[in-house]
């Protein structure tokens, strides 16, 4: 026999009578990431507590294929192209359009191909069509992070499908932002978002961090699978490690003052 309430025992008590629907949930982020690439997404909501809702918008990359795949070292064309207007405009305008806290652009390529100041210029740009929602980027965001964490000697692991070009790029972007850059290379795995696992990348960071004497660690590329390796690595090394999604989040959090307490992904979540 079902139960039923009496609507004046229902009146006032909510948590009774509705079950949650999402709109509970205090802080709203969007993403907008590549159109094939889910891992941005999957990272963030990984990491967001209960408090916290992701919200993507999708754009064409034409580096990537259908689930997922992309060749073994993508062309740096679509890099380059990926962030002129419109799409990326439009695309932010869209996304803004929903009530959210902040905006988060989820692609490292590009800021590699444009470097530190034309990031900064690409975020000026996309400024009114966030309505002034604040809005963070990867690379801006590991720059913060870096600071915040007093890192000096950086070790960054890209990307398998980033070739020896576009890598040489990202040393350059934080050596342009301050850091020393004591190891950069792709790392040594099979080239696709679907095969880098937490073991294989976990144990590639350890021998190639060890050697190279980095008192931090970034690992670029937003569709690496990354962030359930960090707490690992942060112990086994002592070392600071962040990652692509894991910046934009704890920037995001950051730049709207939000008291939220995320454990497990990296002593930088010690730092909102």
């Amino acid at each position: 026999m079902n139960e039923t309430l009496d609507p004046a025992q229902a009146e006032g008590n909510a948590a009774a009578l509705f079950r949650p629907d999402g709109w509970n949930r205090l802080i709203r982020i969007g993403a907008v990431v590549p159109h094939a690439d889910v891992g941005p997404e999957s990272e963030l909501q990984a990491m967001a507590t209960d408090q916290i809702t992701i919200h993507g918008s999708r754009l064409y990359f034409s580096a990537m294929r259908a689930n997922g795949e992309m060749d073994q070292k993508i062309p740096h064309d679509p890099v380059t192209t990926f962030t002129q207007p419109p799409y990326l405009d439009e695309a932010v305008e869209s996304l803004a359009a929903s009530p959210l806290d902040a905006l988060c652009l989820a692609f490292t390529s590009s800021a590699y191909k444009h470097g530190p100041d034309g990031e900064r210029a690409l975020i000026e740009r996309l400024r009114l069509r966030a309505r002034d929602i604040p809005l963070v980027s990867t690379c801006l965001s590991a720059e913060r992070a870096l600071a915040q964490l007093n890192a000096r000697r950086l070790a960054i692991v890209n990307p398998p499908w980033f070739d020896a070009d576009l890598d040489g790029l990202g040393a350059n972007y934080f050596e342009q932002a301050g850091f020393r850059v004591v190891h950069h290379a792709p790392c040594g795995l099979q080239s696709g978002q679907k095969y880098i696992t937490p073991q294989s990348l976990y144990d590639w960071i350890v021998k190639v961090v060890a050697e190279s004497d980095a008192d931090a660690v970034f690992v670029g590329g937003n569709g690496q699978r990354s962030v359930g390796v960090i707490d690992a690595v942060e112990k086994t090394l002592g070392v600071s490690m962040i990652t692509g999604n894991q910046v934009i989040l704890w920037d995001a959090l950051r730049s709207i003052g939000a008291s939220v307490h995320i454990e497990g992904y990296g002593k930088l979540f010690n730092l909102i």
